[in-house]
């Protein structure tokens, strides 16, 4: 198969000028991998002048919680290129990670995940899996709004946009389109989670729209992992939201023969971050076995990005070609098919003798044959019509029963508001709940307008306002009931665009 890992061209024509990457070392096992890497860019002739930065444990345990300092700030926004070894986020504490910071704050929305096999060189059951997992980088459950709010309850919140939609699904489409891919499946969990998700699939069946030539597909995320994982060339592109991609994304690399072996790209605006998909490994850490070809990977899309493909191309296949030689380390040494075992630096060194030459079974990468550089759009943000139409009002209360909670708020007296229900974890126990179904101290009580069916408004109705909800909460509050949040209920464009609870 023909390597089409190349992300964007910033410029076809050879470059003279070096140009400043800011260099992360890592934790673990980074700076290993990160100097075998480096020694091959410098011997392949990468035009690129490093500049190194701290970032990850080290500046975590110095006291500073985000685990980058201002000086590396400071550098990543005056390069805005990044190569980075993999970094560990100290446990407990309430460290938050490091790479989720990075990819929000600097706007890299599109993640870039080239997986394919190297049979059978490397150990796969897929010798011919082509695959490019495109994950959207900056939303989702990733957005890490977490809260405890009763003794027994807390929640994530998981936020997808449209103009996050938008961008990493548009994304998608010209990826396939620039190099010649034919399909892109989107993966989604819709049918429980019909606003954010649904959100999700509306607008790639509205994009894939402005895409006639090139075939489109959607899959529940359970069942389109599965298949995935026992029919990995079935697959071309696939598009899904962050936490989804995160998951399939080491699916495929590891069915494809390692997540070792796999190298990603962190598209922004202006900004690009480059990384192997796997972790600091701090247990093989200093041992001098550790695979640096994901991070080589992560360099050859680099290199790709900002336009010395040729140069990338002569590592991919010098890469390529030592693989095929049977010089490999520990992690995909085979015997009879590996000819030697070597270390970390061993294996960029037999790379670094190989550059030039290109492989006889495995593919050639032709990455300086690619297409163009990636388009980018500007989200247009439509009009619409937003009416409050109600609330839920979530209360701790220690009690079981769920009709002595329902019989109790249905008799406050608050204006043109009343109950209409109660859920517990998602299901409607009152009115009209089962024995059968066990309650926590979460309750969610849903508040509609008195005099209307909050699913059809009469027209011309003067609906509920905020001051009717503060009333509400005032009447809760005096009564004894303990609020420990709202959120209101709206319509637009004249669609319920909140959930209903299961058995509603």
């Amino acid at each position: 198969m023909e390597d089409n890992t190349l992300i964007q061209k910033s410029n076809k024509k050879n470059i003279q000028k070096a140009v400043k990457i800011a260099i992360a070392k890592g934790d673990g096992i980074g700076p290993e991998i990160m100097t075998a890497t480096l020694d091959i860019l410098k011997a392949a002739g990468a035009k690129i002048e490093p500049e190194f930065i701290d970032l990850g444990e080290q500046v975590y345990l110095s006291g500073n919680t985000a685990g980058i300092n201002e000086e590396s700030w400071k550098i990543i926004n005056r390069n805005k290129l990044i190569l980075k070894a993999p970094i560990t986020t100290p446990q407990g504490k309430g460290y938050k990670s490091l790479n989720v910071t990075l990819r929000k704050s600097l706007g890299l929305y599109a993640n870039v995940r080239p997986v394919g096999s190297l049979h059978p060189f490397v150990k796969t059951n897929f010798p011919n899996m082509d695959v490019v997992i495109i994950r959207e980088n900056e939303e989702d459950l990733y957005a890490g709004i977490e809260h405890q709010q009763t003794q027994d309850v807390v929640q994530c919140l998981k936020l997808i946009t449209r103009p996050g939609c938008e961008r990493i699904i548009r994304y998608a489409f010209e990826y396939a389109k620039a190099y010649g891919r034919k399909k892109v499946t989107c993966m989604v969990k819709d049918n429980i989670m019909k606003l954010t998700d649904g959100l999700f699939h509306q607008v790639f069946k509205e994009i894939s729209l402005e895409y006639p030539e090139i075939k489109s597909e959607s899959q529940i995320i359970d069942i389109g992992s599965a298949k995935l994982a026992a029919n990995p060339e079935n697959y071309d592109v696939i598009v899904t939201s962050n936490l989804y991609g995160d998951i399939i994304s080491d699916i495929a690399a590891e069915i494809a023969g390692s997540v070792g072996l796999a190298g990603s790209a962190n598209i922004g605006t202006n900004v690009a971050m480059f990384e192997a998909i796997h972790g600091s490994a701090p247990d093989i850490a200093g041992k001098q076995i550790a695979n640096p070809s994901g991070l080589i990977n992560a360099a050859i899309l680099m290199l790709a990005h900002i336009g010395q493909s040729d140069i990338a191309d002569k590592i991919k296949n010098a890469l390529l070609k030592t693989i095929e030689d049977g010089y490999h380390t520990q992690d995909i040494y085979q015997s009879g098919i590996s000819k030697k075992k070597v270390s970390t630096q061993e294996f960029a060194n037999e790379i670094i003798l190989r550059l030039g030459l290109s492989p006889k079974k495995l593919c050639v990468s032709r990455l300086a044959k690619g297409s163009g550089v990636m388009k980018t759009f500007e989200y247009k943000r439509k009009k619409v019509n937003k009416l409050l139409v109600g609330v839920d009002v979530f209360i701790d209360w220690i009690g079981a029963n769920p009709k002595e909670i329902g019989d109790a708020l249905s008799k406050v007296n608050a204006y043109n508001m009343k109950l209409k229900m109660i859920t517990n974890r998602g299901v409607k126990v009152y009115p009209n709940g089962l024995e059968e179904t066990y309650c926590t101290d979460h309750w969610r009580c849903r508040f509609v307008a008195s005099d209307s069916d909050i699913q059809k408004i009469i027209p011309n109705y003067n609906p509920i306002d905020q001051e009717q909800i503060i009333a509400l909460l005032s009447k809760l509050h005096s009564t004894g009931f303990d609020v420990i949040k709202t959120e209101n209920l709206y319509e637009f464009d004249g669609k319920r665009r909140f959930s209903l609870g299961q058995g509603e």
